[in-house]
């Protein structure tokens, strides 16, 4: 009987792996579809205190317009949001941002050129 149970357990196993898709194995986001134009750069938020600064690289050979939103934690800490900086094709650029206090969330946004 116990000879059944661990080779009933050990199949289930295998084909648990087998049967999950490979994309929901793999670390890498998986792109929706793989025509598109690639855009965005990459980016790092470090946040040190109640300072907040983002490196960002622009890989692509369109440009990106980043913003950096700073969310402050207390109620009464001012929100904040930089200007648009564009990072061109194959560029690294800064953004800064901070807080009286402490820091409660900080990202990027990113935003294409509009065609003319």
């Amino acid at each position: 009987m116990r000879l059944y149970r661990r080779l009933a357990s050990a199949t289930v196993a295998v084909l648990f792996v087998f049967a999950v898709p490979y994309e929901a194995l793999s670390s890498s986001p998986v792109r929706e579809d793989p025509r598109a134009d690639p855009f965005g750069a990459a980016c790092r938020v470090r946040t040190t205190g109640s300072r907040v600064t983002a490196y960002c690289h622009n890989p692509y050979p369109d440009p990106d317009h980043l913003r950096l939103h700073v969310e402050c934690l207390r109620w009464w800490d001012l929100d904040g949001d930089s200007a648009p900086v564009t990072a061109g094709p194959a560029r690294t650029v800064r953004l800064t941002g901070r807080c009286w206090q402490e820091v409660g969330a900080a990202w990027v946004s990113h935003a294409r050129t509009a065609p003319r």
